[in-house]
């Protein structure tokens, strides 16, 4: 076949030109552009450089049609580094927040997403339990989590970890008069502790600062509650659980929920001597009289009450608590067992104080728990 005219007349060298020019011409509409290709960066930078790396970052796959895997890092912390100040934001401190979860609500993922605290700087971690209604609410926290994740980059957590639960809870039901009946209450403490224990020790990281205790059912806090409650600088600290409700005029009103947060009393001491090595003491029962100074009935709940007003406390509740991460470090955990005839929370005050750090309480600053 006859060639054309044009070509027949072209010079070769225009045609080698041309076809270099067509190839760097798809090369540059191929390739990723420069920015893509830092964000890609920043991403791997900011990633856990192993799977068997502290979960401080997520942990990024690496691409498997690349050279064969690297051995793992040596890597090393300076914990003198990390720090624990009254201006968090200011010092980048990265907050660790732990929430044993057994029902999804909506309003406590809202009020998460409404923190004020920089996202980038937040770490979530979650232990549900392995039965049906856990089962829900895992379902239910991955949609939130995904629709969070994918969304506006303000709104997106450092990292999120999921656990389940490697034992069985002793409570079918999870509603608030059955998990508050007394006779419930030692072997439902016990397994709480060790979901507490068991979520903390997996997720705290080499660089967490503070790590706040926040449960499942806390709807409602202050969008500034990390940044005021580390601004006390106090080991172990804790707002007033409160509980809005319809009082019987059918106004809004308002009531204690967490009796937990307490100064000791004679009274407790004497009932504590007398107590066989396993027993446990319970607050917030009529027929159990400790006549603890109860911080929940201490609040001021006035529009000018004194919001940074703070008390030393011997007992935590941990429906919100904020925790310096060297607490832990030090070996203060939730003792699913009887210490000094405490359990979980209040058992970790204990411990928390043998260990010399103090425990103090914000009667006047609350937070809100689901009112079922």
């Amino acid at each position: 076949m006859a060639i054309a005219r044009s070509i027949r007349r072209t010079n070769p060298i225009t045609l080698v030109l041309a076809a270099l020019l067509s190839i760097g011409f798809l090369f540059f509409i191929l390739s990723p552009s420069s920015d893509a290709a830092a964000v890609s960066t920043a991403k791997r930078k900011n990633a856990a450089a192993h799977p068997l790396s502290p979960p401080t970052a997520p942990f990024v796959k690496p691409d498997a049609s690349l050279s064969e895997a690297k051995p793992p890092p040596v890597v090393h912390y300076h914990l003198n580094n990390v720090t624990t100040t009254p201006d968090p934001i200011g010092k980048e401190e990265t907050v660790l927040i732990l929430t044993p979860l057994a029902r999804f609500y909506r309003g406590y993922w809202n009020n998460l997403l409404a923190l004020s605290y920089p996202h980038r700087l937040i770490a979530l971690g979650f232990i549900i339990p392995k039965t049906k209604e856990g089962n829900a609410a895992t379902a239910a926290l991955q949609d939130a989590i995904k629709a969070t994740q994918t969304g506006p980059e303000s709104k997106r957590f450092a990292s999120i970890i999921i656990m389940r639960q490697d034992f069985d809870p002793p409570l079918t039901s999870q509603d608030e008069a059955e998990r508050h009946k007394r006779e419930n209450q030692k072997a439902r403490r016990a397994a709480m502790s060790r979901a507490r224990n068991s979520l903390l020790f997996t997720t705290i990281g080499p660089s967490t600062s503070w790590v706040l205790w926040l449960d499942a059912d806390i709807i409602e806090t202050p969008p500034t509650l990390i940044q005021d409650l580390a601004s006390h600088d106090k080991p172990v600290l804790v707002p007033n659980c409160f509980q809005r409700f319809t009082n019987d005029e059918g106004k809004s009103d308002t009531r204690p929920y967490d009796y937990n947060s307490w100064q000791d009393s004679q009274a407790a001491a004497d009932m504590a001597a007398g107590m066989a090595p396993d027993d446990i003491i319970l607050e917030g029962y009529a027929d159990i009289a400790t006549y603890r100074t109860l911080m929940a009935m201490t609040a001021d709940k006035s529009e000018s009450r004194e919001q940074r007003a703070i008390i030393p406390l011997d007992g935590v509740g941990g429906t919100a608590l904020l925790v310096k991460a060297e607490v832990h470090r030090d070996g203060a955990m939730f003792p699913p067992f009887s210490f000094y005839h405490l359990m979980e929370t209040e058992g970790f005050a204990k411990m928390a104080r043998r260990l010399g750090w103090g425990c103090w309480g914000l009667p006047n600053y609350f937070v809100y728990h689901y009112n079922e």
